[in-house]
Formats: structure tokens, C-alpha cells, sequence
């Protein structure tokens, strides 16, 4: 008798960066190849920037058309939400800020969520705790410990080059790997 394989974690970024090669998913990159040595995961991507212009008018949940419906549905049922920012003006962007607006206040509750950021200097780091952190405390999201912030110098282009940032990714998803494996057997 062979045992059945596990359920891949099924993980979704959410992309905050108007650019659709760019260091956050360059970061977020590095981090899926990490993710997917510690156990088997499926993974999407919604590009809020992408999105258009029936995302970026609509004001309550009951505006979006069903293709935004599916997007956000996705987000709200991960194993595994990745939020990915860059830092702008010491926070993340309106239209990332946007889709968690119109996301379910308690669709994210007890949900893994790594944040994830880049900007251009090491100052910028502080956006994870003070704006990231907080946004999804207040969907009572599980924030796994460790969050991931690469700055403009870490990158050859959208390449992460700086072992120290490949070492705290390793090293943060080896301290939640268990939890993970856990929710992915779960469900």
C-alpha cells in the first residue's frame, strides 16, 4: 500500500508592484524557489496593477465584476497569501492597499501570510512592521515571524544577489515549514 502524497500548498502572491518584472518579484522569486525545497506548493499571482479599471472603481465588494470576484476569492482561500510591496512614500501602493480593502475582514483569520518588500534602502525595511503588519492584524491573519525586505542594492536588476537576504528567507521558511505542511495536509 503506498501512501498518498501530500496536497501541494496552494500559495498566492499577491503583487503589489506596478512593474511586471521588478526586485519585489524577483524577491518573491527567490522565496517561492526556497518555499518549494521545504514542501510540494502550487502557486498563482494577482497583480493588482493589472487588474483595471473595474478594480480600481469599484468602492465595496458588491462593485467588483465576477473576474475581480475570482481574484479575491483566490487570495481569501490560499494555504499561503504572500503580500509583495515596494515601499512608496514610507508605505505600500494605493492599489495594493486597495485590494485588501475589498478583501472579507475575516477571510484572512488565522491564515499564513509572509510579508514581503523591497525598496531602496535598508530605512525602508520599516514599512513591514509599521504599515504591513498592522493591515493584516487587523484581519487577524497568522503574520509568520519572519519578514523579508531586500533593498535596491541587493539586486543585479530583478536578480537577488545579497546571500544575507537568500539566508533570511531560508531561515524564516525552515522556522514556519511545519505549520505549513501542517495546513496543507489540513485541508
Amino acid at each position: 500500500m503506498t501512501a498518498e502524497a501530500p496536497r501541494p500548498l496552494r500559495v498566492v502572491v499577491v503583487n503589489g508592484s506596478p512593474n511586471e518584472r521588478s526586485k519585489t518579484m524577483g524577491l518573491v522569486d527567490v522565496i517561492l524557489e526556497n518555499l518549494a525545497r521545504e514542501l510540494p506548493i502550487e502557486h498563482s499571482r494577482i497583480d493588482v496593477y493589472r487588474l483595471g479599471p473595474a478594480f480600481t472603481g469599484a468602492i465595496e465588494r458588491e462593485d467588483v465584476p465576477p473576474e475581480i470576484e475570482a481574484e479575491l476569492r483566490r487570495a481569501e482561500t490560499a494555504d499561503l497569501l504572500i503580500p509583495a510591496a515596494p515601499v512608496f512614500r514610507g508605505s505600500y501602493p494605493g492599489l495594493f492597499k486597495h485590494f485588501f480593502d475589498l478583501v472579507d475582514q475575516y477571510a484572512l483569520a488565522n491564515k499564513p501570510v509572509l510579508l514581503a518588500a523591497t525598496g531602496g534602502g535598508e530605512h525602508h525595511a520599516l514599512m513591514l512592521e509599521h504599515a504591513m503588519r498592522p493591515l493584516f492584524g487587523f484581519f487577524q491573519a497568522l503574520t509568520v515571524p519572519v519578514a523579508v525586505f531586500a533593498s535596491s542594492g541587493d539586486f543585479d536588476g530583478t536578480v537577488l544577489l545579497n546571500p544575507r537576504v537568500h539566508g533570511r528567507i531560508e531561515i524564516g521558511l525552515k522556522d514556519v515549514a511545519g505549520l505549513l505542511r501542517d495546513r496543507a495536509a489540513s485541508q
